[in-house]
């Protein structure tokens, strides 16, 4: 007997893919928050001693959803591929990260590799539990590119300098989050 009906994940993933729309479309991704359960845990891997981590759909509404994508509006996030596992009532989407800046032959700023995320299903169109996984260095190198072409939005700009300030909300030394990466519900 599957978790979830198979209709109900697909519905689900349908509902996250125009929210993700909508979100780019508005450059506010935190409407999104409604889609999590009130006990939903989201978090990613940012290099190899930290890790970051929103727990509670206030955290991932003001951290995950707010402060990480503060500067990134006018990007995009579509997802290429969709997988569903309605035995577990998992979701796996691979996605891409593309600016809204371009290079002098017209192509778009992209990082490259894959990016994508983990979905656990909570019930009742919500997400209980997300894991990102993303090439921080392709990120990196595209972030450093675009600060030399000089097209970096001033939204991106003020986001790196807030990294550069220090620690940020959410992230911590690798295995000091109040929930584990690998730790599921």
């Amino acid at each position: 007997m599957p978790a979830y009906p198979r209709a109900e994940l697909e519905e689900m993933v349908q509902r996250w893919l125009q929210a993700n729309r909508d979100a780019e479309a508005a450059g506010d991704w935190t409407p999104m928050a409604d889609l999590y359960t009130d006990d939903a845990t989201y978090g990613w891997n940012f290099g190899p001693t930290t890790e970051f981590m929103a727990v509670g759909r206030d955290e991932i509404r003001d951290l995950a959803l707010g402060q990480e994508m503060a500067g990134l509006d006018g990007w995009r996030y579509p997802y290429e591929e969709v997988l569903i596992d309605d035995a577990k009532g998992h979701v796996i989407g691979a996605w891409r990260q593309i600016a809204d800046a371009t290079r002098p032959d017209g192509t778009p700023y992209e990082v490259a590799g894959l990016g994508g995320s983990w979905f656990i299903y909570g019930g009742e169109g919500r997400w209980r539990w997300q894991r990102d996984w993303f090439d921080l260095g392709n990120a990196t190198a595209l972030f450093v590119e675009m600060m030399g072409a000089g097209v970096l939005s001033d939204g991106m700009s003020s986001r790196m300098d807030r990294f550069a300030s220090g620690p940020q909300p959410g992230f911590r030394p690798i295995g000091e989050a109040p929930v584990g990466l690998w730790e599921r519900p």
